[in-house]
């Protein structure tokens, strides 16, 4: 893959924007969401239903696939695109954020972080380099940075610490991605809710130079309102000819106030998850499919919507497979959610190009505070 990847700019409204990135695997349009496929897969969806929801780019876990099935066996078995299907654009993440997550289970030094398996407790070591060597086996289109991510609350003085280790490893992980054309690697901005912290990361993440930036140690405990706060100002602080990208966000209305505030990317385990454990969301809100008041409802979900489940199944069907623990459940209510996603998506890029994103905004929160349809 000789062509670079690159970003144009299209339009912008406010601190709003639409774009493009371009791959050899082809286009993302931006803004964009992003499907998280952890072991390989969206859960409970083929990788055709995934497309048809309308996402041009896929998210896979470093951390998982590096711990079964092994990087090493799905390069052997032609790379990560080819082993779960999926032709089009492919970010992987760093494994910094689930290694985090195990707290009682590693060890933190300069070198990296040594940790227990999850799944049988073996040691493993996961650095910079480390890191960029497992990615470049999965063969992903955009790699991610290894980074450390302090959860919030945290005191200042351990995030400024973690925030300054992350961009030492920012550098060693540039050094060790090397030359690739056709891949992207991207740089994670740290410094928890401190301005300084966030502006002195990315002078730092500037000087080393990266295809993408991203906004890493938000939805991590601090609440909307906080994380909307550091949204005002951090991806100002980030080149404005490069996508930015904010990670594991969010909820619908997390989604079109990232935006609002100058955000390219995100991705998020809860249209997928939310889909398996029966909560929907809709343009009027979020609906329980579990609760006893549609067992008897002929009507759809949501009957603007054009999925396969609003499209030929009933809320009483929804709710019986549901609670018969059938698996077309989870399939049919995760279709739902991310064809919701994309089609929120959709209208912001539309928005934006047209110049009315703030007239868009209004008319998504008037519908979400509607709420659910009365019961029969």
């Amino acid at each position: 893959m000789s062509v670079k990847i690159s970003f144009e700019l299209k339009a912008t409204d406010g601190k709003a924007r639409t774009g493009v990135i371009s791959t050899p695997r082809g286009e993302v349009r931006t803004p964009a969401f992003m499907p998280v496929g952890t072991a390989a897969t969206v859960k409970a969806m083929m990788p055709e239903s995934v497309r048809a929801t309308g996402a041009d780019i896929l998210l896979g876990n470093t951390y998982h696939l590096m711990l079964r099935p092994t990087a090493e066996r799905i390069d052997r078995l032609g790379g990560l695109h080819k082993f779960m299907n999926w032709e089009r654009p492919i970010l992987t993440d760093s494994g910094g954020f689930q290694v985090m997550s195990l707290a009682g289970l590693r060890k933190l030094t300069e070198k990296g972080v040594t940790f227990k398996s999850h799944i049988d407790g073996s040691k493993h070591e996961l650095t910079p380099e480390r890191s960029m060597e497992i990615q470049r086996l999965l063969g992903s289109d955009i790699v991610m940075c290894f980074d450390e991510c302090p959860a919030l609350p945290a005191d200042r003085d351990r995030i400024a610490d973690s925030m300054r280790l992350s961009m030492r490893w920012a550098e060693r992980s540039r050094e060790a991605f090397g030359d690739r054309p056709g891949h992207a690697l991207f740089g994670i901005m740290q410094g928890g809710l401190e301005k300084d912290l966030r502006e002195e990361s990315a002078e730092a993440l500037k000087a080393i130079g990266f295809e993408g930036y991203a906004v890493g140690g938000l939805a991590v405990g601090e609440g909307q309102a906080a994380m909307f706060d550091c949204l005002d100002y951090a991806p100002g602080f980030l080149p404005e000819d490069k996508p930015r990208y904010l990670m594991g966000v969010g909820k619908p209305d997390d989604i079109v106030g990232a935006v609002k505030r100058g955000i390219d990317m995100m991705d998020c385990v809860l249209p997928s998850r939310s889909g398996r454990t029966g909560q929907v969301f809709t343009r009027h809100g979020v609906v329980n499919i579990k609760n006893a008041r549609h067992a008897d409802d002929p009507r759809p979900l949501d009957a603007a919507c054009t999925c396969p489940a609003c499209a030929n199944y009933s809320r009483a069907y929804l709710h019986h497979v549901f609670r018969a623990n059938e698996m077309i459940s989870g399939m049919l209510l995760t279709w739902h959610n991310l064809h919701y996603f994309q089609e929120i998506m959709a209208g912001m890029r539309a928005a934006i190009a047209a110049g009315t994103f703030d007239s868009w905004e209004a008319d998504f929160h008037a519908q979400r505070a509607q709420g659910d349809i009365e019961p029969l």
